[in-house]
């Protein structure tokens, strides 16, 4: 079962089954490619697989898990080289697609710095190099290692290889004491012809195209083969450094040059993103004569002061995006439309084809995002394809942008078939009839059923069990679909995995006779559900599979509850509070405020004004909603969310007796020798000298927690230009208040 909604109009849990599979394809591809040089799928099939995952990650980053291709990077290291620890992680790039993106990403970067949009703030524009990366560390001048990316954290030790390419200078003259040259290992068209024509001729193994040609020449256990191999080299980034190259992108860039280094020539530094999308039309139109493959064009902040300030993401780094080449067109027909249900019960409608070649890959299946999609809507009501709708039997246009299955963009009215009729959305689950419901606000419709829907319940499990949940060993999303079925060891809610043994009989007596299950696998897996009995709260969080609670939240909420049975409490107290909130929505739905920080504070001021001046719901339960919306990242959806969860007697109840099975560990206690470790801390007014994002991060670092709303709770405001009620409330509780000055000299930043 999976879901695959376009990222635009994605759901949560829509992402989060598309990132389960994407997961499982790219580990396999990856494990192909970089261990066993025997790739299964083009470099483009690759790529497209590499996008999506970035793009749902970009788009629901607390949905990544730990089995992210973006967290691994490439694969394992093979067991025929030594082991690499880079002393800097070798990141990857997130995706920009069109001109769009490009802004988005101008935006964002300003946004975070403060910067007006009048600002001057240059980026450096370089092709993006289609082969492998490679990072060489010198020392005194002197190469004395080279590693492949690997994942990451750990790659391969090639450095005899690599002593073989021309490009790669053995001494560097005027170097850093250590210096770390990063770049891209690859292969040009002519001697990729050259090789492929040698190898035929020989008998040898052919490439299909030149990046893995370049990957498996840099990889061989024998460096004289490597050496016979045309490779080469660009330079364009640096990983440890025992002083800086330089103060900006491009003056690093032409260091790296002076040293020896062959660098990109198409390199620009561009002034504004008009400038950076006129180079990358320009690239795009040489590709085809470079000589050497490419997918892009890479661009990065100049000023490398900024990119400190910027600092990565968890994979990525906030300074720098790759906008990619446009994906290429098909037209096939709609053969059927499927309905899939996913784990919080969202209907992803599915659009199965008559199958296609595009991109060279042969696609059989498209995503129809949701029922607005297929009427010829946007989200907002607006017309797409010019209003034209999707029916069974449409000749349609198909495009791969980063996609494992494709979008639809276009339908050829010509070709339409006189008895083609409007698609009618299901208003009950295929999977178990319950009421399909559209909430107000939604783009999409959800089973009712909860868990007495097969789909959810099964697809709730495997979220359980993945890796950035439970995580145990020999118990996946393959194991799950089996037991789930099985009427002699059904695992139906979470705790059954914890009492699997027990009903098994303590003796593996129906485990182990089972197919592709023995004593030995049996006994470890019973081990490993052992070794899960203790788990730290946040992953516990997460694991439960509660709607919006993605990794941050569930991070969140366990910093500021930091015990199970307090959380609990204070949900349960928060409820009548939680309900008048949802029915103040629903009832004003044009006054909901969600998007804003500073609205969605002031709402949760006015609900809980509300609530308690109307009599509506005791105050204790106002002051715990409050409190909960109030916690800085959560918000009244998130709340309404843990809310709905935790009253719903069947999932209260999975909930419960799950928690008997179960140690929860708090998270860490914060670092003793910060002057705010442990203490709530509220931010209001304007910050001149950091942005908001920047001072919360930094808050959070030093073991505060940081919250949106003032309350007895409180121990400090940090308090700029501007700050109005927050300042009042605090100064009536006797809250102690800084201006910005004084929380920098508390934190020893001043």
């Amino acid at each position: 079962m999976s879901d695959t909604t376009a990222t635009a109009d994605l759901t949560e849990d829509e992402a989060r089954v598309e990132l389960a599979r994407l997961a499982k394809d790219l580990l396999r591809a990856n494990q192909l490619y970089h261990a066993e040089d025997a790739p299964e799928i083009s470099d483009a099939d690759y790529d497209a697989l590499k996008r999506r995952n970035a793009e749902i990650e970009a788009r629901f980053p607390d949905l990544k898990r730990t089995d992210s291709p973006t967290e691994q990077v490439g694969a394992r290291v093979s067991e025929g080289f030594s082991k690499v620890n880079h002393a800097i992680r070798m990141m990857s790039l997130g995706n920009a697609f069109d001109d769009e993106d490009v802004a988005d990403f101008d935006r964002s970067i300003r946004k975070y710095l403060g910067l007006p949009n009048d600002a001057p703030l240059a980026y450096t524009a370089e092709p993006k190099i289609d082969g492998l990366s490679l990072s060489l560390r010198y020392e005194h001048g002197e190469l004395i290692q080279a590693a492949t990316r690997g994942d990451g954290e750990t790659g391969e030790n090639v450095t005899t290889n690599a002593r073989t390419v021309s490009d790669i200078p053995h001494r560097v003259e005027g170097a850093p004491e250590v210096l770390e040259v990063r770049g891209e290992v690859y292969m040009s068209h002519h001697d990729f012809e050259a090789l492929n024509t040698r190898q035929a001729e020989t008998g040898g193994k052919t490439f299909s195209n030149p990046r893995n040609a370049a990957a498996g020449s840099l990889r061989q256990l024998d460096s004289e083969i490597t050496r016979s191999r045309p490779l080469k080299f660009f330079a364009y980034a640096w990983g440890e450094l025992s002083e800086p190259l330089a103060e900006t992108q491009m003056g690093a860039i032409d260091r790296l040059k002076a040293f020896g280094f062959q660098v990109n020539a198409l390199t620009r530094l561009c002034d504004t993103t008009d400038q950076m999308l006129d180079h990358y039309g320009q690239i795009e139109a040489q590709r085809a004569t470079l000589g050497y493959d490419i997918d892009g064009v890479v661009y990065k902040v100049n000023d490398l002061g900024l990119q400190s300030r910027l600092g990565f993401r968890s994979t990525t780094p906030r300074w720098a995006i790759a906008h990619k080449f446009p994906a290429e067109l098909a037209w096939t027909r709609l053969e059927a439309i499927d309905i899939q249900v996913g784990r919080t019960g969202a209907l992803s409608p599915v659009a199965r084809l008559h199958p296609v070649t595009v991109g060279g890959v042969v696609v059989s299946n498209a995503t129809l995002h949701n029922e607005d999609y297929i009427a010829g809507r946007d989200a907002k009501g607006g017309t797409i394809r010019d209003g034209k709708d999707i029916r069974v039997g449409d000749w349609v246009q198909v495009y791969r942008a980063g996609d494992v299955i494709p979008k639809i963009s276009d339908v050829d009215l010509s070709k339409r078939p006189d008895d083609a009729q409007p698609y009618a959305f299901p208003t009950n689950c295929p999977e178990c009839t319950s009421d399909a419901i559209r909430e107000e606000g939604d783009a999409v419709r959800r089973c009712t059923g909860g868990l007495i829907c097969p789909a959810q319940a099964v697809e709730k499990l495997k979220h359980f069990v993945s890796r950035k949940a439970f995580d145990i060993d020999g118990l996946g999303a393959k194991q799950i679909e089996m037991f789930y079925d099985d009427p002699i060891l059904p695992i139906n809610t979470p705790a059954d995995i914890f009492t699997l043994q027990d009903r098994d009989a303590g003796n593996l007596a129906r485990l182990k006779n089972r197919d592709g299950w023995g004593e030995t696998s049996a006994s470890n897996l019973f081990a490993a559900i052992d070794d899960k009995r203790t788990i730290p709260f946040a992953r516990l969080l997460f694991a439960l599979g509660i709607r919006h609670v993605g990794e941050v939240g569930a991070r969140d909420l366990a910093l500021f509850y930091r015990n199970w049975d307090l959380m609990a409490a204070s949900i349960d107290t928060a409820h009548p509070a939680a309900r008048a909130q949802r029915a103040a929505d629903e009832a004003e739905d044009a006054e909901r405020i969600v998007a804003s920080d500073e609205g969605r504070r002031a709402r949760v001021k006015e609900v809980r004004d509300a609530t308690i001046s109307g009599g509506n719901v005791p105050e204790d339960a106002a002051n715990a909603w409050a409190d909960l919306i109030g916690i800085d990242g959560i918000g009244a959806t998130l709340g309404l969310s843990l809310s709905d969860a935790f009253a719903n007697q069947a999932e209260r109840e999975a909930f419960d007796d799950l928690r008997t099975h179960l140690t929860i560990v708090p998270p860490d206690a914060p670092a003793s020798d910060s002057p705010v470790a442990g203490k709530t801390v509220v931010f209001t007014g304007t910050l001149e000298k950091m942005t908001r994002a920047e001072a919360k991060a930094r808050a959070e670092a030093l073991g505060a927690k940081v919250s949106g709303s003032v309350s007895q709770k409180t121990d400090l405001l940090v308090a700029g230009p501007g700050a109005g009620s927050k300042a009042k409330k605090a100064a009536d509780l006797g809250i102690e208040t800084l201006d910005e000055d004084g929380w920098l000299q508390l934190i020893g930043d001043l």
